[in-house]
């Protein structure tokens, strides 16, 4: 197996994100391309829903995390099926997604008044009023959960004017566009490529102390150091048990034969018999681990202990395949 910095991220499937300002029907743009396309239509409201029912309420949620939710949630769709996504934002994950052909809607001023006065039936006032608030929530939406308020033109691969172009004619722009770049006749996101999109998303989501409902672990400890709660966070994510600072094995004894120094394993993982110790990229701070570390190998040849870094989290989830056995959870 690959390390964990060496592990390349194949992503190609069909995706599709529309947005728009408000009063565009971009909506009606996305509808109809998903029917057209015979893709399937993800909303707004449904990410909500599917978020909520898969981490936790969006209330309780640090907008930070958004990114990252949105791209669990899209990940694990997009293993069955091409997607149009109508949702505003969603072009800020081409990272996570490249390929994703990401358009965006507009028109001006006196077309999107109309139309929000025929579909809200509002008198012009109130239409514009609608618009202006509208357009105020996204920007505060926006800057929160993506750091960037605005909607620069290079996020997008096609800006449409829906000012002479309606519906129809805009969803005829898009599935050229969809079918001259291949983009239909890409496969579902592979699920080794969904493993490691999850991997990604659920160690940036254990940072913000995000965790799935009914996690398996015991009861909260309280940890010394942060990078244990993330670790303890993630093993949650893949519904594997662990049990902090269970045990503490003598290394060094005096001459009297008491106890001088002992050595206290950060984790021990019951399913698979290892103790784990987290360290970091401070020098002084790994010898005196591995110092340890390798007392306690040498004392108890029959005790499986690892040191892990951060960036062994990673091959910790796949070399056990414990990616394949959280997406069937």
């Amino acid at each position: 197996m690959a390390a964990a910095g060496t592990i390349s991220l194949q992503v190609e499937m069909g995706l599709i994100a529309i947005s728009g300002q408000p009063g565009c029907r971009f909506d009606e743009v996305a509808r109809i391309t998903a029917n057209r396309l015979e893709f399937e239509l993800v909303t707004t409201s449904r990410l909500a829903a599917l978020m909520e029912k898969e981490f936790a309420p969006l209330e309780s949620v640090p907008v930070k995390a958004h990114p990252d939710l949105l791209a669990s949630i899209i990940g694990r769709l997009a293993t069955e099926h091409h997607l149009v996504l109508c949702a505003d934002g969603i072009e800020m994950l081409a990272r996570q997604f490249p390929g994703m052909l990401r358009v965006h809607i507009v028109a001006p001023d006196s077309v999107r008044i109309g139309n929000i006065m025929l579909d809200q039936r509002l008198e012009r006032p109130a239409a514009r009023q609608f618009i202006r608030e509208f357009e105020a929530r996204q920007k505060t939406d926006r800057k929160q959960r993506f750091g960037q308020s605005g909607v620069p033109a290079d996020l997008f691969d096609l800006i449409l004017n829906a000012e002479l172009l309606d519906s129809e004619l805009i969803t005829d722009l898009i599935v050229s566009a969809a079918r001259s770049s291949g983009l239909i006749e890409r496969g579902s996101l592979s699920a080794a490529a969904e493993a490691q999109l999850q991997f990604r998303c659920r160690l940036r989501l254990a940072k913000h102390g995000i965790v799935p409902p009914h996690k398996v672990t015991l009861p909260r400890a309280i940890f010394a150091h942060p990078s244990e709660q993330i670790f303890a966070n993630l093993l949650d994510f893949y519904r594997i048990a662990w049990e902090y600072e269970p045990r503490s094995f003598p290394i060094q004894w005096d001459r009297d034969g008491k106890v001088a120094e002992a050595f206290t394993p950060d984790f021990f993982l019951p399913e698979f018999d290892i103790y784990v110790e987290l360290t970091t990229m401070k020098q002084s701070l790994v010898t005196k681990k591995n110092r340890k570390v390798k007392l306690l190998r040498e004392l108890y040849p029959h005790v499986n202990i690892q040191v892990f870094y951060q960036k062994d989290f990673e091959n910790l989830i796949f070399k056990y395949g414990l990616a394949e056995r959280a997406a069937k959870v």
